[in-house]
């Protein structure tokens, strides 16, 4: 007798442009519990679009958590890396959650919107595990707490013709905005939008914030915008082919509960000026020096290495594990990131991916890959 054990389907969210892009032919997959867009015309295809004029990515499934009241820079201060009293209205903040083993809860962008109003932008796969960290800690300081992330909508618009290509849809003088900074403005007919400077691609453009249901209106006037600068949709398979080329991190890849700030590189973001969770022990970290980083690589011959791919030794012996990998666009070989011991860490230090039986030559190269 067949017993039938019941089936645990999760039902997958819709970001409020699903439709859109299936009507547009996009191939969709489940992405940390999303239906989202993953191609287009092809990955590489939307890389170079990117790369030389404008492209839209929706990145709706991102999370946002306000931060409010006369704690909310206690908080702040208590659960993320990076120093927010250093942030003014209008400045924007790449950090991280430390967690309590030397490891990374997530990576996140802190934007200071008032006075004592903060946005916290989390990765998607990460929203309610970010959400009882950093609750667990407001329990004795007691900060206002707002989880927005199912009400608003975020659009990336990237490349180098990003600006010009979106100043019509804007009275704010877009080539004002630097790295980092935002304005909230008018935008596409919408009021009081977000519009940051920032990004996953390293080629410049914006980061535009809405709600549900104005994001339909944005996405169109943002491809009527668009239309005479080549402004395509890029899906996320390009998105992750453009961050690796810069050799930002990926949560889950190349930064995770177990990776130390300090060995993934990201030092320059762990301000020890300040109490946080965990500091004492990455602090003691720092002084005694990492074991392992996290180092960029080209490989130079024929190959795509893959994340959880071998690192190895001219003798064959793993020295370490490839976090991220893929076959650049834009130069046409394959790059990679992974944890080494740190003695054999320097650029130019030759390494070898293995690639199923074969043992692929490979040079640590300093970041970024893709140079402008």
């Amino acid at each position: 007798m067949i017993i039938l054990q019941p089936q645990n389907y999760t039902l997958m969210k819709n970001t409020a442009l699903t439709k859109i892009h299936e009507s547009l032919g996009a191939k969709m997959v489940p992405f940390a519990g999303y239906n989202m867009p993953v191609q287009y015309e092809g990955v590489t295809a939307e890389h170079l679009t990117v790369r030389s004029a404008v492209g839209v990515f929706d990145v709706s499934h991102m999370g946002e958590f306000l931060v409010e009241g006369s704690e909310a820079l206690t908080l702040l201060q208590k659960v993320t890396s990076n120093d927010v009293s250093k942030l003014a209205i209008g400045d924007a903040q790449y950090s991280c959650f430390p967690n309590d083993i030397g490891g990374i809860v997530d990576d996140l962008i802190c934007y200071r919107i008032k006075e004592q109003t903060y946005l916290l932008v989390v990765n998607a796969s990460n929203i309610e595990k970010d959400w009882n960290w950093i609750q667990k800690y407001n329990e004795g300081i007691g900060a206002a707490l707002k989880n927005i992330s199912d009400d608003y909508s975020l659009l990336a618009i990237q490349g180098p013709k990003a600006i010009e290509a979106m100043q019509s849809l804007t009275s704010v003088n877009l080539s004002e905005i630097p790295f980092y900074k935002f304005k909230i403005g008018d935008f596409a007919g919408i009021e009081h939008v977000i519009i940051s400077a920032t990004g996953y691609t390293g080629s410049g453009g914006f980061e535009i914030y809405v709600k549900n249901d104005q994001v339909e209106q944005l996405w169109e006037q943002v491809f009527v915008a668009g239309a005479s600068y080549g402004i395509k949709p890029i899906g996320l398979a390009a998105r992750d082919t453009l961050r690796l080329e810069m050799g930002y991190c990926l949560y889950g890849n190349d930064i995770n509960d177990t990776t130390s700030p300090l060995e993934a590189g990201l030092g320059w973001i762990t301000k020890f000026t300040k109490d946080f969770v965990n500091s004492d022990h990455l602090k003691a970290q720092k002084e005694t020096g990492i074991t392992k980083k996290l180092v960029a690589f080209e490989l130079t011959e024929r190959g795509i290495p893959r994340h959880d791919y071998a690192i190895v030794d001219v003798e064959g012996k793993q020295i370490g594990v490839v976090t991220s990998g893929t076959m650049s666009p834009s130069l046409s070989k394959g790059i990679g990131m992974g944890y080494v011991p740190k003695e054999i860490s320097r650029p130019g230090t030759k390494i070898f991916i293995q690639v199923r039986k074969k043992q692929i030559p490979a040079t640590i190269i300093k970041l970024p890959f893709y140079k402008v």
